[in-house]
């Protein structure tokens, strides 16, 4: 089973709109590290988390493999442990161990990093689109992405027109 690491750029994004559900409808376990968890304090984003952390859909644990801060610490050029370091440690172990792994963040030097590593990458807008094509209307999709833009994560015209585009197509 596939982990999907979730990063705080997005659960802020949809905390703050209560839509961090979405998250459910990825086919793998979206995990909620300890650390990243800590970066979340902003409300309501913060009970929001707190209240899908209670699900047993959702993993909040570090995950039962060895983890090397030090080597993704080097990889990052980050001289401290920070929710961004474990992510890529643990995509670097589950990696190893020949696990399928992936990240969700709108953070691009950790996408870039852990798209580089092998992993699977996604960012907000691709939780809205896995939930478009497992059950959230188009309508509905196109409605959260709105909210999201509205409160917080400022798109583009252009990353507007491209969320819209892949709702559409997720749609068909």
């Amino acid at each position: 089973m596939t982990r999907i690491y979730v990063d705080a750029t997005t659960l802020i994004a949809l905390g703050t709109i209560g839509e961090l559900a979405l998250l459910e409808s990825f086919d793998g376990t979206p995990v909620v590290l300890p650390s990243i968890r800590d970066e979340v304090t902003t409300e309501p984003a913060e009970t929001n988390l707190e209240r899908l952390c209670e699900r047993d859909s959702i993993g909040t644990r570090t995950p039962d493999i060895e983890l090397d801060d030090e080597r993704a610490k080097d990889v990052l050029g980050e001289s401290a442990v920070n929710g961004d370091v474990r992510i890529i440690a643990a995509v670097l172990a589950h990696l190893e161990a020949d696990d399928r792994v992936a990240i969700v963040s709108d953070d691009r030097r950790l996408r870039t990093v852990a798209d580089g590593l092998g992993a699977t990458v996604t960012g907000t807008i691709g939780v809205i689109v896995s939930a478009d094509g497992a059950g959230l209307s188009e309508d509905e999709a196109k409605t959260v992405v709105r909210r999201v833009d509205e409160h917080g994560l400022h798109m583009t015209a252009e990353l507007r027109a491209e969320a819209e585009k892949l709702i559409d197509a997720a749609a068909d």
